[in-house]
């Protein structure tokens, strides 16, 4: 089968459960802070990092590319791309690029928030002057609610 029919298909499947799991976890843990992400990241990471680790000459499933385009690229992928980011900083690691490996941490994290606060504030109608709560301070507006998902 085509790698990209079965990263499709694995994304699907990722798509899905991370729908299915923010849902279940904003249920379980309520919405005040984002735990079903952070366990959604967790989770995958940990199975990119199973998979590559079986996938390596010598594993379990050595030179596996269906398996590793249906799991690292599809379900992962469709599941959370930190996974990706992960595995990509723990490969700059193993090679002893210790850098590398904190520029792309530093680098994703501060470049992906500013670039998540342009497009936001972008596209964010002005706030209305009931928007601004009474605890914050003058210059500064209220924060944010959660999104609900």
């Amino acid at each position: 089968m085509p790698a990209y029919i079965l990263i499709a298909i694995g994304g699907a499947i990722g798509s899905l459960a991370r729908g299915w799991f923010s849902t279940a976890a904003a249920r379980w843990w309520g919405v005040g802070f984002p735990w079903g992400t952070v366990a959604i990241n967790l989770g995958g990471s940990f199975l990119i990092g199973l998979f590559a680790a079986l996938t390596l000459p010598g594993g379990r499933f050595a030179g596996n590319a269906d398996l590793r385009a249906l799991v690292m690229v599809g379900i992962c992928g469709g599941f959370t791309t930190f996974s990706s980011f992960s595995l990509q900083t723990l490969e700059l690691l193993r090679e002893g690029r210790g850098l590398a490996a904190l520029g792309n941490v530093a680098g994703s994290v501060l470049l992906c928030l500013a670039a998540t606060a342009a497009g936001y504030a972008l596209a964010a109608p002005p706030a209305p002057p009931s928007a601004v709560s009474a605890n914050a301070e003058p210059d500064r507006p209220a924060p944010v609610p959660p999104a609900r998902g």
